[in-house]
């Protein structure tokens, strides 16, 4: 039966259960300060629940029913019962409140419902057969985690977090039960370790995304013991890096960089990208130490890992997973600018960066480190009192929608802020406009699901 509930989550493109979820939280938390009742602040579906309402299979509990019908400004009654015709009239998909929608869907509607009745109906029918390889863990399922986990590295870089978070978590969820299940081989043992790693390597990064570097450092360390157990000397030279990283970001540059050695200490030769990755971060934190001669051999150890750099399972993977060219190119300018010195040549290498991502395939591109490159040149071009090509540098960055406000891009353009306000052109109107511009953007940081 088609529910006026079910209805009114696509007509206003709430179908993903991130976005329900979100709607549903913030829905609970208007109620519970209109009625004075704080327990509701705390109330969420869970998948597998909202899977029930929305496909009518279940009735939601009568507090959950309150925030339903808040939420969608229609009684429980009317929610769960087919739309009227006549009486129930189109909405714009932008509101939140206000009419229910027709019983007409359009086309994209309709392919958009089509696609999450079937995606729901992928999910219960992989948990099945999960659960019918009762006695070991069988090729489908193997095959499926797998697959999950190649689709979300790869796509990591060049989508906003809420796009694909619940399925990292559902992955990450599924590898940890089938190890605890004692059901897997000794070699099966070793792939899903493998992949736990990239799991929660991932996790980590999504939590550092959100600026939470406590619970992004706790998911890589298990990360670490993952690849530790799986016996995989580039995925724990990857993970090192992965903890360089949140503590580089985090404002720990001297853990940065003991990170980054320990990371290139586990490494055998030959190596992977991997390599690449560990000097370059080593060459951002030795310049947030003002430690010249750190920044020019770590960049040196950089330039000629690339040139010994054999593809490896990372590499293969791609994404998050593997280091390609611009974003070396990234990190060496960023060493320069927060190093220093001539602005002239900080901007010769910020200016490569920028340009090394206008011409990156699709495979090599990522919407952080683009904006990374895009800040470093707006710095740049501050040293040498340049406002209007800063202006011009930071304005792809500003151009970024809330859900890629991630915690390294809001950092960078804080930096450029920070810039403006200790320029001796800050009084200008050019760097006041663009201070304001920044100062919006910053109080936006990226929701882990869309509001």
């Amino acid at each position: 039966m088609r529910t006026l509930l079910q209805l009114l989550t696509a007509q206003r493109d709430w179908q993903s259960y991130p976005t329900f979820k979100a709607q549903f939280e913030r829905s609970a938390r208007e109620l519970a300060e209109v009625e004075g009742t704080p327990h509701l602040a705390n109330l969420a579906p869970s998948e597998r629940t909202y899977e029930r309402w929305y496909l009518g299979e279940s009735k939601p509990v009568p507090d959950a029913r309150r925030v339903l019908a808040h939420m969608f400004g229609h009684p429980i009654s009317e929610l769960l019962a087919p739309p009227v015709a006549g009486i129930h009239h189109p909405v714009a998909a932008s509101q939140v409140r206000g009419p229910v929608v027709t019983d007409h869907f359009t086309p994209n509607a309709n392919v958009q419902e089509m696609g999450r009745q079937a995606a729901m109906a992928a999910s219960r029918a992989l948990r099945y057969a999960v659960m019918a390889e009762t006695n070991s863990i069988g090729p489908e399922t193997f095959g499926h985690i797998r697959d999950e986990v190649t689709r979300i590295g790869a796509a990591y870089p060049r989508v906003a977090l809420h796009e694909i978070l619940a399925d990292l978590t559902e992955v990450h969820d599924l590898i940890f039960r089938l190890l605890e299940s004692g059901r897997a081989t000794p070699a099966q043992g070793v792939d899903l370790q493998l992949l736990a790693s990239m799991a929660c390597g991932m996790l980590a990064k999504a939590s550092h995304d959100l600026a939470d570097s406590k619970s992004a450092m706790m998911q890589a360390r298990a990360a670490y013991v993952c690849a530790d157990q799986a016996g995989h000397n580039g995925m724990r030279a990857w993970v090192r890096g992965l903890q360089s990283l949140i503590a580089y970001w985090a404002g720990r540059p001297a853990d940065a960089a003991a990170y980054a050695a320990r990371g290139t200490s586990a490494l055998a030769a030959p190596t992977g990208t991997v390599g690449v990755w560990l000097a370059a971060l080593e060459a951002r934190a030795h310049a947030l130490l003002g430690d010249s001669e750190g920044v020019r051999a770590a960049v040196v150890r950089s330039s000629d890992a690339r040139e010994t750099a054999i593809r490896d399972d990372l590499d293969g993977i791609g994404g998050i997973l593997t280091f390609p060219q611009p974003r070396q190119a990234y990190y060496v300018a960023e060493a320069h600018v927060l190093l220093g010195g001539s602005g002239a040549e900080a901007e010769r290498s910020a200016e490569e960066a920028v340009r090394a991502y206008a011409s990156a395939p699709v495979d090599e591109w990522g919407f952080g480190d683009m904006a990374g490159a895009h800040t470093n040149l707006a710095l740049a071009r501050i040293i040498r009192s340049d406002l209007e090509g800063a202006a011009e540098a930071v304005r792809p960055v500003l151009d970024l929608p809330p859900a890629q406000h991630n915690h390294g891009i809001v950092v960078s353009a804080r930096r450029v802020h920070d810039a403006l306000t200790a320029s001796p052109l800050r009084a200008e109107s050019e760097a006041r406009d663009l201070r304001a511009q920044l100062e919006l953007f910053t109080s936006t940081p990226t929701p882990a699901l869309p509001r």
